[in-house]
């Protein structure tokens, strides 16, 4: 058993170095970044084409059927427009349109349980079968005339709370990046905000309808399906803020 036992732990003690040295050549990149940037505020990310971006997916969704036109005849009125001239909304891939991010959120939960079981049992064997199978068991093991007792209790109890209150409130400019046969279009929208040497990032991405964007070409962000929201940063700050790579991992693989 204490072969075993210390091989274990020797098995473990490799995983645990290979695991590190993986993740430090994993780091030795972003490492060399950071390295790089002493001094330095942090850099800006390129412009780009968020379809050209590596990972990126374009959105299908479920689309009803197709309907055909309605045009109504002697009239200059256009079906669905807000205004006589041409509509300044966003309609087509390239267009951009103002996102009015407006998230609050706000959870109370209290929550306890307790549970508890107890359970007993005896059992007494007599007559001849009885007394050959009662010669069988030790001495030890008989309580009284029960042969055979069973006794078990068991209790658990469970209390747990949360508190969350979250507000953001922003407006950011996104690109339509697809138009789905529905009508309805795929957006995305990216903002950095340097200030010193801590960068703010804000991602906003998901679907939206032609008919929720107002007159000024704005959307409300509760208006946006598939919604996805990420606001951080990245700087000197949130460094500081972060355990350094290799204690992450260690966290991770280490079971106590």
């Amino acid at each position: 058993m204490t072969r075993v036992t210390n091989r274990t732990f020797r098995d473990i003690g490799r995983l645990a170095a290979i695991g590190i040295l993986g993740a430090a050549a994993a780091g030795c990149s972003s490492t060399a970044d950071k390295i790089a940037q002493i001094n330095k505020p942090p850099y800006l990310s390129a412009i780009e084409n968020p379809t050209a971006v590596a990972g990126y997916r374009p959105v299908s969704m479920p689309m009803p059927d197709p309907e055909p036109p309605v045009f109504s005849s002697n009239s200059l009125w256009r079906s669905g427009a807000r205004a006589f001239f041409k509509d300044q909304r966003a309609k087509g891939v390239g267009d951009i349109l103002t996102v009015e991010v407006i998230f609050s959120d706000k959870a109370i939960f209290d929550n306890k349980t307790e549970r508890s079981r107890i359970a007993s049992g005896g059992r007494d064997i007599s007559g001849a079968a009885g007394n050959a199978f009662l010669d069988l068991i030790p001495d030890d093991y008989k309580t009284g005339s029960a042969v055979i007792d069973l006794n078990g209790d068991t209790a658990t109890t469970g209390e747990g709370s949360v508190n969350r209150k979250e507000e953001l409130r922003t407006n950011l400019a996104a690109v339509v990046t697809q138009v789905l046969p529905n009508g309805n279009m795929v957006i995305e929208g990216r903002q950095e905000v340097r200030v010193n040497f801590e960068m703010r990032e804000l991602i906003v991405a998901g679907v939206i309808r032609p008919e929720d964007i107002t007159a000024n070409n704005t959307v409300d962000s509760t208006k946006i399906a598939e919604a996805r929201i990420s606001y951080g940063g990245r700087g000197q700050i949130t460094d500081v803020q972060q355990p350094p790579y290799g204690q992450q991992f260690l966290d991770i693989i280490l079971p106590f």
